[in-house]
């Protein structure tokens, strides 16, 4: 009989390679940086927002078919991909030529699209790869505990990156640090540009090395016995298929349903916050130099989140939660549009936490009540919707900022007046929004209560 404590599912090899491919993938380097380093690069704002338009298309359009592949031509070989192209994506950063606007915005394109399809290929394949290992152990009760694990370790891993990569980015602060400590070395602009993405490069390699080391689990493998790679016009046709079938099974199952319109409810919000937070930080008079000392906070916040979301998803309804960090979230964007001076960031906690809670919960959720042949894609399909959201209020902000700025022009309000208000009449909009949003979510939960697990997933004894 397999040993079902917590501690033993950790030391399955699967397991902590799971976690370690986690934090290799997704603590880069470069983000604390991520809008000054496109500019920098010699791209104008248009094309940033070009970018990040092809960024989200390319998971939109690959985030279900790859979840798909993942059930009928493993995990772990999408997992490798995602490895593979996130080392391509990387290489093209590292070496593109600054200042040469042609040339620097064809790389950014290519790297924006891989990096979607990077995305697209991780999501799902290898948390359905780690969930089924324990599943085949009998400790699939013990993934609360994996999750924590992950979250907390990737939360260390995001302070480290958000701190080093916004230091290494900065020449003349690494160049008096390196003064300081009597190194005689000094770094051009160019080259501490460069850093963030050289290290994010080889964090893409280790995690190729941790790729190659996953095993698939015994119950993955009994269910391809049949299917070879010589048969990759069936396997295709078996991918979209299986797509279809686990769409219809999610739109007729109202707990499936309900779980993920209410993860990307609470998700596309948050994410669209943290998109715009530099700005939001700057209005209401943080100095730039404490960015990353925040963001870097928020990663502190995250090592100590995962246990209360355990606690959460052990001993309350799923109700219970879904109202408590949509009233959390709507309170955070409520203080987030009074924008006072430095206290302004006490409501980003709410924020926050908002979204790291709800990551962890709707995982435990989702994975509890899916099949195991179906997991993978059902996990892309969450985070298809997660994508469409997250695009969607992309668009709404920019046709409200659009409609706002016409407006006051109309009106004769000068050119610097307008750009000073405009993003705090826009943020303004945010709560009444999601107050609509969820009322929407709440109303179709209502309308199918009945058929809904409203109960703990894991009582507590």
């Amino acid at each position: 009989m397999a040993n079902s404590s917590p501690d033993s599912a950790l030391k399955q090899p699967n397991i902590r390679r799971f976690i370690a491919f986690r934090i290799l993938f997704n603590a880069r380097f470069y983000y604390p940086v991520f809008t000054i380093l496109f500019l920098d690069f010699g791209l104008t704002l248009e094309q940033f927002a070009i970018l990040n338009a092809a960024w989200a298309a390319s998971i939109v359009l690959l985030e279900v078919p790859s979840g798909a592949l993942a059930d009928t031509i493993g995990r772990r070989n999408l997992v490798i991909a995602a490895a593979v192209i996130m080392i391509i994506e990387m290489a093209l950063l590292c070496f593109a030529p600054i200042g040469n606007m042609q040339i620097v915005f064809y790389l950014f394109l290519i790297n924006r699209i891989l990096s979607g399809a990077a995305e697209a290929a991780a999501s799902g394949a290898d948390e359905a790869l780690a969930y089924d290992t324990l599943k085949d152990l009998g400790m699939e009760k013990s993934w609360g505990r994996v999750l924590e694990t992950q979250m907390r370790y990737q939360s260390i891993a995001f302070i480290v990156a958000m701190s080093l990569g916004a230091l290494l980015y900065d020449a003349s602060r690494l160049n008096q640090f390196f003064a300081f400590a009597s190194i005689d070395i000094v770094v051009a602009k160019e080259t501490a540009m460069r850093l963030p993405l050289i290290l994010t490069l080889l964090l893409g390699i280790g995690a190729l090395f941790v790729a190659i080391g996953l095993k698939e689990p015994e119950s993955e493998l009994a269910t391809r016995k049949k299917l070879r790679y010589s048969e990759a016009r069936q396997s295709t046709r078996e991918a979209f298929s299986k797509t279809l079938a686990t769409g219809k099974w999610i739109l007729t199952t109202p707990a499936a349903l309900m779980i993920i319109l209410a993860g990307f409810l609470i998700d596309h919000m948050a994410r669209m916050i943290l998109t715009l937070n530099s700005e939001y930080y700057r209005r209401i008079d943080l100095p730039e130099a404490a960015f990353g000392l925040i963001s870097a906070g928020f990663g502190l916040m995250g090592v100590f989140m995962p246990k209360l979301g355990r606690w959460l998803c052990e001993n309350r309804t799923k109700s219970f939660n879904y109202y408590a960090l949509s009233i959390a979230t709507f309170i955070g964007l409520f203080g987030m549009s009074w924008f006072i001076p430095y206290w302004g960031v006490a409501p980003m906690i709410l924020i926050y936490g908002s979204i790291s809670l709800t990551g962890f919960l709707v995982s435990s959720y989702l994975n509890e009540i899916t099949s195991s042949e179906n997991r993978a894609t059902a996990l892309s399909f969450k985070g298809l919707s997660y994508n469409l959201a997250y695009g969607g209020i992309g668009i709404l902000y920019s046709l409200l900022v659009y409609n706002l700025r016409n407006n006051q022009a109309n009106q004769g309000v000068p050119t610097e007046t307008i750009e000073a208000s405009l993003f705090q009449e826009a943020l303004g909009y945010f709560p009444g929004y999601f107050a609509a949003a969820f009322v929407i979510v709440l109303l179709y939960g209502i309308l199918n209560r009945r058929s809904l697990d409203l109960s703990p997933s894991h009582p507590s004894s």
